[in-house]
């Protein structure tokens, strides 16, 4: 089994990257998405829930995912947390069933920033790119997937997305054994990365 961690900024091209290795992988791989693990707060007003930092690695239950994933890697199925960004809530009767693959992805802006989780990844990958191309993307997609309005990703974007970046996201790029520049776009390095999964999976297949 393979474990794969993908960072990268918010609006870096993740996604992109992950659909592409996917793709080619099919049915060998499985994703887990650091989104599904956020801490609850539904015991909280809307209002307050609204006002979390949800950049900052302290939104994040750590501890579910590094023991979910632990159990993946021990050949066991799990029920994956279902959260949603509209109401800032995990659901309380609703999870995903995700059983073990011989690749697992773990993608999220903060999965490096875990200790325990980074080390149980095989491979660490890095989406790096240019500041105003995510900006873009995450205005896009928090106006049309998440409610939000203009004003409010902007303002967002710059209390927290941008400073979170600076102090937590992109220093963790020093733990990537790749970086991938420009993003989701850059098929070279996606095919590189495909290849270089393959050819790891061979090998521990040869060695089993």
């Amino acid at each position: 089994m393979l474990v794969i961690g993908i960072a990268g900024g918010s609006g870096s091209g993740k996604t992109t990257v992950v659909n592409a290795i996917t793709k080619q992988l099919k049915e060998r791989v499985v994703v887990i998405p650091q989104d599904s693990y956020y801490k609850d707060s539904s015991f909280l007003p809307m209002e307050e829930r609204q006002d979390i930092n949800f950049d900052h690695p302290d939104a994040i239950d750590f501890k579910l995912l590094c023991k979910q994933l632990k159990e993946l890697k021990d050949g066991k199925t799990i029920d994956q947390p279902v959260y949603s960004y509209i109401t800032c809530s995990r659901s309380k009767t609703e999870t995903v069933t995700v059983q073990p693959a011989e690749v697992i992805i773990v993608e999220g802006i903060l999965v490096f920033t875990c200790k325990e989780l980074r080390d149980q990844m095989n491979i660490k990958l890095f989406v790096d790119a240019d500041d105003d191309d995510r900006l873009m993307r995450v205005m896009a997609r928090d106006i049309l997937e998440r409610g939000k309005t203009v004003s409010s990703v902007i303002e967002r974007y710059t209390k927290t997305v941008k400073p979170m970046y600076l102090q937590f996201i992109e220093p963790s790029k020093r733990y990537a054994d790749i970086i991938i520049p420009q993003g989701g776009h850059n098929k070279v390095a996606i095919e590189i990365i495909a290849a270089t999964i393959e050819k790891s999976l061979h090998k521990i297949q040869k060695s089993s």
